[in-house]
């Protein structure tokens, strides 16, 4: 038995099922509860719009809660390994294990493989899910809740320099010379001054004059404070349609191969891309990080229950899930302040808390 990786079919299925079972519902309870509170703080800014109504609510609903279960699947599982794992002890089950010859690794086997199908999961899930309803969400999101365009390759919310002028739209979709702007503001400056705000509904880019032609603008004047209608503006000569594209890419609404060609592009242009690469090698470590549940909360499954420690050793596998995702996220603000290399930032803290996981186990059981 002690040369065998996993135990038998039977306990291993048998844990495999506990772990699975007890990881989505409390998945489930936490996206419950935080879906409820996050669309009581959104219900009033979606039907403040006029025409909204339950549909919108559960449209947003449904574009809401793929970003939960991305965000705390890993917390589920760190919860759902301790709730477990504290049962078995509970009930001397897994006293029984080790009275069968397992060690603590080969206990822990059905529940490493079982985390990495849920890592696997959390991976597809981000990839064909996540990516388009993040991108769907900030993109109505950027309407305040109203008609969103059908174009696809939606951007959101980038800003533009031309000469000391600033250029934003609220959304831009397309690529090349194809690009549509909506909700464009232009704020012209003299001796970095306000002087005028231009606004219009739309705009696109003209590839004959190699300009960008706003529709049916108008005009505020800043020391005057008097608004007018100016119809047909064109402006940005020296702005190329990639500098709308490229301006702002979000890594959590584009799939792996998406942010993976839109770093080449940035890379290309001469921009920056640490912050952008250690998102993209996020997007591999995040789901991996499921493989870590069981390891770091195995200290809540050996030692014996009843000397009154159980409930110490669960607050301490706690403790260690907790520290990894502070630790995650510390690493990836570093990277993203060019104080750690992108690969460095995504990968350091799993790798670290593996060993500290695997040491811990290895000095009180092994």
């Amino acid at each position: 038995m002690q040369f065998d990786f996993f135990p038998s079919r039977q306990l291993s299925w048998y844990m495999a099922r506990l772990f699975l079972t007890r990881t989505f519902a409390v998945l489930a309870l936490l996206v419950v509860v935080l879906q409820t509170l996050d669309l009581l703080g959104e219900s009033g800014d979606i039907l403040s719009y006029a025409g909204n109504g339950d549909a919108q609510l559960w449209h947003y609903v449904g574009l809401r809660v793929p970003q939960i279960i991305a965000r705390f699947l890993p917390f589920s599982v760190l919860l759902g390994t301790l709730i477990m794992l504290a049962s078995l002890n509970q009930n001397s089950e897994i006293i029984s294990m080790k009275a069968a010859g397992l060690s603590a690794h080969q206990i822990l086997a059905p529940l490493i493989a079982a985390a990495l199908g849920v890592a696997v999961i959390s991976y597809a899930f981000n990839e064909r899910v996540v990516a388009r309803a993040t991108a769907a969400l900030s993109a109505w999101q950027a309407v305040d809740y109203g008609p969103v365009p059908t174009d696809s390759g939606i951007k959101t919310n980038p800003w533009v320099r031309d000469g000391n002028n600033l250029v934003t739209a609220a959304i831009v979709a397309g690529r090349g010379t194809a690009v549509q702007l909506r909700k464009v503001e232009i704020f012209n400056r003299v001796n970095n001054g306000l002087t005028t705000i231009i606004q219009a509904p739309r705009g696109h880019y003209d590839t004959a004059s190699k300009s960008w032609v706003l529709e049916d603008a108008r005009q505020f004047d800043v020391a005057r404070g008097t608004e007018r209608q100016i119809g047909t503006v064109r402006f940005g000569h020296a702005i190329r349609p990639d500098q709308f594209t490229l301006a702002k890419v979000d890594p959590d609404a584009m799939t792996f191969a998406e942010l993976q060609a839109a770093i080449g592009d940035l890379r290309d242009a001469g921009r920056p891309t640490a912050e952008l690469e250690g998102s993209l090698w996020h997007k591999l470590s995040g789901p991996l990080s499921a493989l870590l549940m069981p390891i770091l909360g195995s200290v809540a499954a050996f030692g014996l229950a009843r000397s009154g420690q159980l409930f110490v050793r669960a607050v301490i596998g706690m403790a260690l899930g907790f520290a990894y995702f502070v630790a995650d996220n510390f690493s990836l603000a570093m990277g993203n302040l060019g104080a750690y290399p992108p690969i460095l930032a995504a990968w350091a803290p799993f790798f670290l808390f593996l060993l500290v996981g695997e040491t811990v186990l290895f000095r009180t059981e092994e």
